[in-house]
């Protein structure tokens, strides 16, 4: 695995997850109660043996490139392993990134520089479990220039990714970036073959790919839009199916693209599922976080005798529930719920305060906010739509920091 570099796409703006992109990048959002969105593509990095990494950062990085230092400084120069914040340096012109493609051929310097023969390129932006080596493995065998990891996605559904066709050998033929009629499978005509967002490039290919992009000043600069097509006709190029892979991680073939606040929030409640589709106790493929030191989580009466209770939810350390309810919903580090509170299928960033007799429910609350007593949130559209933000599906979302008049 010295032979690759990995370079993380994590610079996005994320605007459809805003609020909560309001101060930070998409992959530095919290999720699950404990972790960072970018955590999963990192951990699967680590459990994969892929130890020389680039997260290429851009939109509001403090937040991210903080994280990096604190929970990911675990890899040992000396021995050439990495992880390396580099944010946008304007190498190759006067522009900030300008697309997924954009964003490598501006630090072509840094790929090229480390002798390495193949290149993943991830985002850091998905939910998702993947051991990345056996892909790698089918890339050298295949002789291939570029290998996609794809997934069997819903017809109805594959207008939001880049959909290709394959041959027997797994060589992609045609590839379209969200196209309006997706084809579909030979031998399942209601599903479609949809990119992952996961890329494996040999070195020289994708130098070539990429100096080629740049003068060509009518392309997007995009891997889906731009690069993959024009590759497809001269290159090998190669489809790499996920879940068919022989690694250590368990087979759960989950994947979430939690771009928006409807999709975040639903990956987030699919951890309380009594299976959850994601497995994350499998104690070999742990996903590895930053996390302050903090007292267990507990629950107490309160002084007027209410017990407080957790029911179907996820709670982290620090977390007191004095005299209120929590049902169905996941609490980060640190929140406090106060007497006759009544929380149900909503998510709380690290540091709220939940008031006496509140009741919250379809909610997401970012950090630091102080809920007064008695407050309702997710009963009245009219009263939420009037401060905060909701979503298609109904959810609200409270900023952080908010202060309630």
């Amino acid at each position: 695995m010295h032979e690759t570099l990995t370079v993380i796409l994590a610079g996005g703006m994320g605007s459809r997850l805003a609020p909560l992109t309001q101060d930070r990048a998409k992959p530095a959002v919290p999720f699950g109660g404990k972790y960072r969105i970018i955590d999963f593509t990192l951990s699967n990095c680590l459990h994969s043996g892929l130890r020389r990494i680039l997260v290429l950062t851009q939109y509001k990085s403090h937040s991210l490139q903080k994280h990096l230092r604190d929970g990911w400084s675990i890899f040992n120069p000396e021995l050439g392993e990495y992880i390396t914040a580099v944010p946008p340096q304007m190498r190759k012109g006067e522009t900030w990134y300008e697309g997924t493609a954009d964003a490598i051929y501006q630090n072509l310097w840094l790929l090229t520089r480390s002798e390495a023969k193949y290149v993943v390129v991830l985002s850091g932006d998905h939910i998702y479990r993947m051991d990345y080596k056996p892909m790698l493995q089918q890339h050298k065998k295949t002789g291939a220039d570029l290998t996609i990891a794809c997934m069997k996605v819903p017809v109805e559904e594959a207008s939001s990714f880049g959909v290709m066709d394959t041959d027997e050998s797994r060589k992609i033929v045609s590839f379209q970036e969200k196209p309006a009629q997706p084809p579909t499978l030979a031998d399942d005509p209601d599903k479609s073959l949809a990119s992952m967002g996961i890329y494996i490039f040999s070195m020289d290919a994708l130098t070539k790919a990429l100096e080629d992009d740049a003068l060509n000043e009518r392309s997007s600069h995009d891997f889906g839009h731009d690069i993959i097509p024009r590759l497809i006709d001269g290159e090998k190029v190669y489809a790499y199916q996920f879940g068919s892979e022989e690694g250590r991680v368990s087979q759960d073939a989950y994947w979430r693209d939690v771009g928006t606040i409807d999709s975040f929030y639903q990956a987030n409640m699919d951890l309380l599922n009594p299976v959850p589709p994601i497995d994350l106790y499998q104690e070999d493929w742990g996903i590895r976080s930053y996390e302050r030191q903090r007292p267990p989580s507990r629950t107490v009466p309160s002084a007027t005798g209410n017990q407080g209770i957790s029911i179907n939810s996820i709670v982290a350390n620090g977390v007191v529930i004095s005299g209120g309810s929590v049902q169905h919903s996941i609490l980060s580090a640190n929140v406090k719920v106060g007497d006759g509170a009544t929380i149900q299928n909503s998510i709380l960033f690290d540091e709220v305060k939940v008031g006496e007799h509140c009741q919250l429910k379809n909610c997401i609350i970012d950090k630091h906010v102080s809920v007064p007593d008695g407050t309702t949130i997710g009963f009245d559209a009219k009263l939420d739509r009037e401060r905060f933000t909701i979503s298609d599906q109904g959810v609200v979302v409270v900023p952080e920091g908010y202060i309630f008049s």
